[in-house]
């Protein structure tokens, strides 16, 4: 199933961000985890600009170092704390759309 741009380009800055708050992280590893989340079309190029942009906004900060395994030196991203109260914000609308839209469903289907 195909999901709009705009809506995915909503919901994963909140999905990243709430991968970050678990602990600190790299772009690969949040894919792998969106991923095995079951989180709909995501590409390698498409988190990238989201970091990059939740960066900007000074919700994450992004420290490069020696990966854990020996390999290549990875760009490591954990949240601030204006990314903690952005992502109770998003999760307060999330929680208040999601019970719209059940209780919207819910009403069509006692109907049928």
């Amino acid at each position: 199933m195909s999901v709009s741009n705009q809506m995915m380009k909503g919901l994963l800055d909140g999905a990243i961000l709430g991968l970050i708050a678990k602990g600190e992280t790299y772009g690969y590893e949040i894919l792998e985890k969106l991923k095995a989340h079951q989180f709909p079309e995501i590409s390698d190029g498409s988190i990238y600009p989201v970091l990059l942009r939740l960066n900007k906004k000074g919700y994450i900060t992004a420290t490069v170092r020696q990966s854990d395994n020996g390999g290549p030196k990875r760009k490591y991203y954990a949240i601030t704390t204006s990314g903690e109260h952005e992502l109770k914000v998003f999760k307060d609308k999330w929680s208040y759309l999601n019970v719209g839209m059940n209780n919207l469903f819910e009403e069509g289907k006692n109907a049928q």
